[in-house]
């Protein structure tokens, strides 16, 4: 469209990033996605498979890969890792009982050769709740200060109202600032 246009008229081609959004089922991903896509956020089904979006965000294309949680897709998430330039991992901060569970599938992921020193953000979702854990709970919890080989933030939103998402793109995309100098 008229983006494109206006890139070639100043010449300098959008960078485009391949991110990898990833979490347990029902924790927000896809309503991220639509936020991050400026789409209607009201009704969500759970993602079978996964979905991809393009959003434009400081000057690159960023194309997201928002891929299901459901404990049986899971082992496919290693699949769709290659080339990632950053990780978005959410976490439904109000649900507790499976802040374990949700610790040991980002461990893992972490521990993946094709994710090795790729920036690492954590969006802790749901804030908006009245029994949302605090983000910094959730770093502590998920031993984030331990993770020597990568960037990381973690950010406190609500993907429903959009707080706290903005200052995540934020982060990002001081992230591919600083790699590409």
């Amino acid at each position: 469209g008229l983006l494109s246009v206006i890139q070639r008229l100043k010449g300098s081609p959008e960078q485009e990033l391949r991110i990898v959004l990833l979490g347990l089922d029902n924790a927000g991903k896809t309503t991220l996605l639509k936020r991050l896509a400026s789409e209607e956020v009201s009704t969500i089904t759970p993602t079978q498979g996964f979905n991809i979006k393009s959003v434009h965000s400081h000057g690159f294309k960023l194309n997201v890969w928002d891929i299901g949680g459901q404990r049986s897709i899971r082992p496919y998430w290693r699949k769709y890792l290659g080339s990632t330039d950053l990780l978005i991992y959410v976490i439904d901060s109000a649900d507790q009982k499976r802040f374990e569970e949700t610790g040991q599938e980002l461990a893992e992921l972490t521990e993946e050769e094709s994710l090795t020193g790729v920036p690492l953000l954590v969006f802790a979702n749901k804030q908006d709740l009245v029994t949302a854990a605090p983000a910094a709970e959730i770093a502590e919890g998920l031993s984030l200060h331990t993770y020597r080989d990568r960037e990381w933030q973690i950010q406190a939103c609500s993907a429903l109202s959009g707080e706290g998402v903005q200052e995540g793109m934020n982060w990002i995309s001081s992230q591919i600032m600083n790699r590409k100098k």
